[in-house]
């Protein structure tokens, strides 16, 4: 299963290629990847194509990730970066650093990311840890009042909004030309970090008791994870933006799928998290003929009704 979830994921990044603005046939893609020859189809599947499925893997799988840790870590099956207000607490600290012009680079842009997501994470946690259902709803709360604010500094500062105005909404257009070596980099070590605990959160799932008998430090592995969650989710936003429900939808069908391993789901997690993100942003390239949809809208799209299931069928029931 997981073969054919990496088959889906090698498909998904053909048709990101291929299709666009210009769409290429799958054999000139094939081509291009194989003997570029400097024509313009070939400089458009190099320098836009390929770096934009690039980025829609690590957003994809880090969202995917980050949503499947804090299920775990928090035995909540509605929580999500995007609903419990951990993306846009991130999203927030960008443009506010943005109009303090602190995160004007690359780096600075991430950092404040990383910040404003613990911030937010530890806030709606301080507030609603009582309940799933209470946590959801904090969050929610949350994420309308910071994007309310971000909303009005946008507006405040024309030049800020103007250069942030795709990027608040969530879409990976245009983001495939910044420098993405840096926010990768921290994708890619927080992905293996997460696997490295999947063993520790594994135990963690029996309860606390038995996976101190187990020999677990489970406050260690508890502040290990709430950092992988926070870099994660703050590398993802600071690339594309706030992209919501990818964490909530795609670690329920992981859990289906390799029910009682931690490990395996999130291996499938970050597989099909990719999937998923490739997917939404080639439907947000054909909805509309007259340009393009960002892609949280699509990933929203998707994430309603599953959101509206997840919180029918389990209310306030822990995992």
């Amino acid at each position: 299963m997981l073969l054919a979830a990496a088959v889906a994921l090698v498909a998904a990044a053909v048709l990101g290629i291929a299709i666009g603005a210009q769409s290429l046939r799958p054999a000139e893609v094939l081509q291009a990847l194989m003997a570029f020859d400097g024509s313009s189809e070939h400089l458009i599947i190099w320098d836009v194509r390929v770096p934009r499925v690039l980025l829609g893997i690590s957003v994809g799988a880090a969202l995917a990730v980050a949503g499947g840790l804090i299920q775990t870590l928090s035995r909540n099956p509605l929580a999500e970066p995007g609903i419990l207000g951990v993306t846009v607490g991130a999203g927030f600290a960008v443009a506010v650093g943005s109009a303090l012009g602190v995160a004007v680079s690359q780096l600075g842009e991430l950092f404040a990311a990383i910040v404003g997501a613990v911030l937010a994470a530890l806030l709606v946690y301080a507030v609603g840890r009582r309940s799933p259902l209470r946590l959801v709803l904090t969050g929610v709360a949350l994420s309308a009042v910071l994007s309310g604010l971000s909303l009005g500094l946008r507006l405040l500062n024309p030049d800020v909004f103007d250069q942030y105005r795709f990027w608040a909404v969530g879409s990976l257009a245009g983001r495939e030309q910044v420098p993405l070596a840096v926010p990768l980099v921290a994708t890619g070590l927080a992905l293996v970090a997460a696997m490295l605990l999947a063993r520790s959160l594994n135990a963690i799932e029996l309860g606390e008791t038995v996976a101190r008998t187990l020999g677990t430090r489970v406050a260690w592995v508890r502040v290990a994870t709430l950092v992988v969650i926070t870099v994660l989710t703050g590398a993802a936003t600071a690339l594309a933006g706030p992209i919501l429900f990818v964490g909530l939808i795609v670690p329920h069908l992981a859990r289906r799928m390799a029910p009682g391993s931690v490990s395996w789901q999130l291996a499938y997690t970050a597989v099909l998290g990719a999937v998923l993100m490739l997917l939404s942003d080639v439907g947000a390239r054909v909805l509309l003929p007259t340009g393009e949809v960002p892609v949280a809208i699509v990933t929203g799209f998707l994430g309603g009704p599953v959101l509206i299931w997840a919180v029918r069928r389990y209310g306030s029931v822990a995992l």
